[in-house]
């Protein structure tokens, strides 16, 4: 399923729901920042997703960090709540998402990187490179929130 993203622009579709989701900023011993490169908007992107019923923040964000990248991690820190009701992505089953993600600090417990059927590729990335990478802007305010280190943060 194909997805575009939209801030602040008024050409955007209007929301149509509202989903609780989480995203994971996984930093490895030299301190780069895990990402992978999305399917369905080929941008590069956190680890994360939706959280399904029954699961709490945390383990929605253990389990997408492990489904599309293949490490384990423990969630240790909140980096910020993201709700801006100007980001909204569209899907081509006509929803149109207002964001809603609590995005958390979480270390490496084990595991080997691997792609997923929602990554074209997974990598630790450093922080000056991240710069210019291809990127949703919400993603990046995420990576740059995390990296300022005046977290936790609402927007």
């Amino acid at each position: 399923m194909g997805r575009r993203d939209f801030y602040d622009d008024p050409r955007a579709p209007a929301a149509n729901s509202l989903v609780p989701a989480a995203s994971a900023v996984v930093a490895d011993d030299a301190d780069r920042i895990l990402l992978h490169r999305r399917r369905d908007n080929q941008m590069w992107a956190l680890p994360g997703g939706q959280m399904e019923l029954g699961e709490s923040i945390a383990g929605c964000v253990i389990r997408e960090v492990r489904e599309e990248t293949g490490l384990e991690v423990e969630p240790i820190a909140i980096v910020g709540i993201y709700s801006d009701p100007k980001h909204v992505f569209s899907y081509d089953d006509g929803e149109v998402r207002q964001e809603f993600s609590i995005c958390l600090a979480c270390r490496i417990l084990a595991g080997d990187l691997a792609a997923s059927d929602e990554s074209y590729e997974v990598a630790f990335h450093a922080p000056n490179d991240i710069a210019r990478l291809p990127m949703v802007e919400s993603i990046r305010l995420r990576v740059e929130d995390y990296l300022a280190g005046d977290t936790p943060v609402i927007r």
